[in-house]
């Protein structure tokens, strides 16, 4: 089931994997949520239900632990183009901009899934489907992000070779799926496993300071004709390429 019928199937009568229903319900990732229903922790109109292969309507009585349990929300995926000074978080006690403020007013809390620093740019996926956030923000997901990186002074030829081969900086390795150099003060990174300020830190390694760092792609969506401060939907043909990515990595 693609991640667009799951977001249908939260209003509408079609059924859903138990699992899946479980997921969506808040109770557990899908992975998870499996492992509770094997354990005989999970009834269906009252009968138990522990094999896998179960499906529910909405209408039907669902319990974990003997309490019944219910989706209550669609599923809904935005994409936004954060501008810099701004911070990913749902609270600032310094009182700085938030990201998810820039979004169009809607009827359910959405989460950010991964983050970008409070000086980056660029693409930032928001949902309130946690099974998709666990997926898409895990390093074992191996969700592509390509970033446009600029620097204060020329970038030597050394840094593409030493961070596409993976450096060790304070017991930490950082490794680039792929950087090139696209001008004198200029790169294009792809990460795949994204680890905090990952890029800073590597610029900072080679005594170097990002004037812009900028992400430009995840996974199949890209920036183009989303100006910085706009939002989206992610359309039917995103949801269904990141259901396929998704599938893959099952």
């Amino acid at each position: 089931m693609s991640l667009k019928e799951n977001s249908d199937a939260a209003y509408n009568s079609a059924p859903l994997r138990l699992q899946v229903y479980l997921a969506h319900a808040g109770i557990a990732s899908r992975r998870t949520a499996e492992k509770f229903i094997s354990q005989g922790r999970v009834t269906v109109n009252g009968r138990l239900v522990s094999t896998m292969g179960e499906k529910v309507l909405p209408s039907d009585e669902v319990c974990f632990d003997g309490k019944q349990v219910k989706i209550q929300k669609q599923m809904l995926y935005m994409v936004l183009n954060k501008p810099p000074m701004y911070i990913c978080s749902s609270f600032d006690p310094q009182g700085r901009a938030l990201a998810i403020d820039l979004l169009p007013p809607l009827q359910t809390r959405l989460y950010n899934i991964g983050r970008l620093d409070y000086r980056s740019s660029g693409l930032i996926i928001f949902t309130n489907d946690g099974e998709f956030a666990a997926w898409a923000g895990h390093p074992s997901s191996c969700l592509e992000k390509e970033y446009l990186v600029d620097s204060t002074v020329p970038i030597p030829d050394r840094i593409v070779q030493d961070f596409t081969n993976g450096i060790m900086i304070e017991n930490v390795l950082y490794k680039a799926l792929s950087v090139e150099k696209t001008g004198k003060f200029s790169l294009k990174i792809v990460l795949v496993e994204g680890k905090n300020r990952e890029i800073r830190k590597v610029f900072s390694h080679f005594r170097l300071h990002p004037e812009k760092l900028q992400r430009v792609r995840i996974g199949p969506i890209t920036i183009e004709n989303l100006s910085e401060g706009q939002s989206r939907p992610l359309t039917n043909d995103e949801l269904l390429s990141f259901s396929k990515l998704k599938q893959a990595w099952e």
